[in-house]
């Protein structure tokens, strides 16, 4: 029997860690070549979207003293949530998870963050935040995404520039950078697409929070449609993990992400430092506009924009970043 088991990116606390991934039959949405041309690449996509999970498997889980068995639901997916009081280290570690079916035997090894205390965390979506993406137009970025590769897909000029000088943000570079979640209405078929995408350009590694997986091609025609409430819970619960990090949340105008950030301000008064909202037409959106002056007037940094530019010398003008160049 071929197995695939895909292990994401995790994250800890003083008290806990997280750990997630999915296992499948035959092949993980990355077996499907990302840098394919034409048809190529547009049936590698569509692959993507049409693979087979496994549920109540049992998964194995090794960390230092900590051995742990769990199964994984119904869609393939497997969490752990692990308590650890011990010493740990702020920065990335490496962890195995591995699994036995009908003696095929898998393994994987992955990586969590313990981010710096005391410091900054950093929340950001993805479609048309920094990868162009059309989300408010179906046709376009279905088009998009089945005729541009990773290579020829775009970023917002100044992105990769603004989001490395945060990565240092209260930090110094003998000690790594601040902890970054990119948090997206896209499903986990794309995890692999996304981390490709995101190493390419050279942007700060993340922990990536996405939508449920999809296993047939009717989801496909949906990808990142439907309800944005799951952001909502999963920056939520980023904010109620760190309570002792001050977080910046960037997104754009093109869906909810304001209106999300708004909620979010409402329950963690004293969480967030600033909302960067990018603006994906040449106008402010009045609704938008009004959401993040009601976000100031509780006492968070506001940044609707258009240019990264605009962002990076808001950024210096509040005292979040000291320069706004890149060494």
């Amino acid at each position: 029997m071929k197995v695939d088991l895909k292990i994401y990116r995790g994250y800890a606390n003083e008290q806990e860690i997280i750990l997630f991934g999915h296992i499948f039959k035959k092949n993980a949405p990355d077996h499907f070549g990302l840098e394919g041309r034409r048809l190529r690449y547009a049936y590698a996509v569509i692959r993507m979207f049409t693979i087979k999970t496994m549920g109540n498997v049992p998964i194995h889980l090794e960390f230092n003293e900590v051995k742990l068995m769990t199964k994984t639901l119904e869609d393939g997916y497997f969490r752990f949530a692990i308590p650890y009081t011990k010493p740990l280290a702020s920065g990335w570690h490496e962890f195995k998870v591995s699994a036995n079916i009908d003696n095929t035997y898998v393994e994987e090894r992955g990586e969590f963050i313990k981010p710096y205390s005391g410091e900054y965390g950093f929340v950001s979506d993805i479609d048309d935040t920094f990868l162009i993406s059309h989300s408010d137009n179906f046709f376009k970025k279905i088009y998009v995404l089945l005729t541009r590769n990773v290579n020829k897909r775009k970023i917002f000029d100044g992105v990769v520039k603004h989001y490395r000088l945060l990565s240092l943000v209260g930090t110094n570079k003998a000690k790594g950078t601040n902890a970054f979640f990119y948090v997206s209405s896209s499903e986990w078929n794309l995890y692999n697409f996304i981390d490709h995408f995101t190493k390419l350009h050279d942007m700060p590694k993340a922990v990536l929070k996405l939508k449920d997986i999809k296993t047939g091609l009717g989801d496909f025609l949906f990808t990142g449609g439907g309800s944005h409430n799951h952001k909502f819970y999963k920056i939520k619960h980023i904010l109620e993990f760190y309570p002792n990090l001050k977080f910046v949340l960037f997104g754009d105008d093109s869906q909810k992400d304001p209106f999300i950030y708004e909620r979010i301000v409402k329950i963690f008064p004293s969480g967030v430092k600033a909302i960067y909202i990018r603006m994906t037409k040449n106008m402010e959106k009045p609704k938008v506009t009004t959401v993040m002056e009601n976000i100031k007037s509780m006492d968070v940094e506001i940044c609707y924009f258009k240019d990264s530019s605009t962002a990076i010398q808001h950024s210096k003008d509040i005292g979040l970043i000291q320069t706004t160049e890149v060494e």
